[in-house]
């Protein structure tokens, strides 16, 4: 049965969701991004899996489309502003020969994220639904000169996720669904190169710098399944998973130096034939995530909501390059744990077309300790504290719009390197980070 709205118009949809899907600095725990649509954000993501009400809510639990009756379509745009900065910075070389400091040890990036979702019904019983979104997504870039040059300057991950997605209403109270997804990552590492020190001359430390960068993409499958059952007329409970993804993310090299001293360097270390530009590629997994919801309208005026999510983020177990030459595999262990976040809401209606919003989360943070963050991912448990209204002019129009201030903890880095670990080439580096954001959503739904 063809979808009840010109297939013209879904695909210049579908083509302008695609487009501007960019790279976003995570304001959820790790790489996460949670920005999906305006009205969960508004409530600190208390109602992502109970919430159900617009086909936007579709990236969180696919049954949500059981819960809207007819056709829909949303669309909505977060934008965010992520603060990653390290304090009283200490680097130097394996040999112990210290490092000078450089412009900023500021690496948080803001960027725009914006959401697409529609869905029709079919019959009495099914539903049939189409989101794309990011759900996963960093972006952190330091001045080439700082301290921790030789660890990160640029790291950018941008996800695309298509989710074509079947919801079955069971009975009048219950919805199953399920949904394919099919995952887009494009990602950007870079990082500064002593190359004095690498070549076996570590008391010339920083006297020939080079650049490597490596770009990959790549696109994995998984999907999504989810459950939304009305237990009362005022009390619904929701659940969904998602699958993790797995990624090889294969691209090109690019080794370069802008001083005489490390082109040097590099034209020596390619006699061997190592640190030349060609193939490399590294393997990623998006990890897997769990939330469980509980949303009830206690008055007419009045709904409380909470919300668990786990994330297996265990998955992230490593970071590895592998270079097509033989230059040998740039490894950072991560030994990420799996983490849980938690977050209370409330909607109070305060007249027939405006309803206030409001909502408090905390969300812990993957890194273990300080040994295993770095400047990529210089995350930190983090608390939320969110507010917001929609408007409805029209029984079939919503215009939402919210806001979400996150505080991260003040946390420690210390990276140190040995003769024979995986910093031997980048050096030790310390310091305490600054972890912050702000987070402005707008989104917008229409029923027809």
């Amino acid at each position: 049965m063809p979808l009840p709205f010109t297939s013209r118009k879904l695909a210049a949809a579908v083509a302008l969701a695609s487009a501007a899907l960019v790279s976003a600095q995570a304001s959820a725990a790790g790489f996460q991004v949670r920005e999906q649509s305006a009205k969960t954000l508004a409530n600190a993501f208390s109602n992502t899996a109970a919430g159900a009400e617009d086909v936007s809510f579709m990236a969180y639990n696919p049954a949500a489309i059981g819960n809207i009756d007819g056709n829909q379509i949303a669309g909505g745009v977060s934008y965010i502003d992520a603060t990653f900065e390290l304090h009283d910075a200490e680097a130097s070389n394996v040999a112990g020969i210290p490092y000078t400091a450089g412009a900023s040890g500021e690496g948080g990036e803001s960027a725009w994220v914006p959401s697409f979702a529609a869905k029709t019904q079919l019959n009495d019983q099914w539903d049939l639904g189409l989101a794309i979104y990011s759900p996963y997504g960093l972006s952190t870039k330091y001045d080439e000169d700082w301290i921790g040059r030789y660890h990160a300057v640029e790291t950018e991950l941008t996800t695309i996720d298509i989710q074509p997605t079947l919801n079955y209403r069971a009975t009048e109270r219950l919805n199953l669904a399920v949904g394919l997804r099919a995952q887009y990552a494009d990602a950007t590492l870079s990082n500064a190169l002593d190359m004095a020190t690498i070549g076996g001359n570590p008391m010339a430390a920083g006297a020939a710098n080079a650049m490597a960068e490596v770009k990959g993409d790549d696109w994995g499958y998984g999907y999504t399944l989810g459950a939304l059952f009305q237990a009362t007329e005022r009390t619904r409970f929701g659940v969904s998973y998602r699958s993790e993804i797995d990624l090889t993310l294969d691209g090109d090299v690019d080794f370069s130096s802008d001083s005489a001293a490390g082109q040097q360097a590099l034209a020596g270390a390619q006699l061997t034939n190592t640190f030349t530009n060609g193939g490399g590629k590294a393997e990623l997994t998006t990890p897997a995530n769990l939330n469980l919801g509980v949303y009830h309208q206690l008055t007419d005026r009045l709904a409380l909501m909470a919300n668990a999510e786990w994330t297996e983020w265990s998955s992230f177990d490593e970071l590895t390059v592998e270079f097509n030459d033989n230059t040998p595999d740039s490894t950072t262990t991560e030994n990420w744990d799996d983490t849980w976040a938690f977050s209370v809401g409330a909607n109070y209606a305060l007249t027939h077309q405006w309803t206030l919003r409001g909502g408090l989360g905390i969300d812990q943070t993957p890194v273990p300790d300080a040994r295993h963050r770095t400047p990529r991912v210089p995350d930190a448990d983090r608390r939320w504290a969110s507010l917001g209204a929609t408007y409805q002019p029209t029984e079939n129009l919503g215009i939402t719009a919210g806001y979400l201030r996150i505080f991260g903890d003040d946390v420690d880095m210390d990276q140190d390197a040995t003769l024979t670990n995986e910093n031997a080439s980048r050096g030790n580096l310390s310091g305490e980070y600054e972890v912050e954001a702000d987070v402005f959503a707008l989104s917008v739904d229409y029923r027809f």
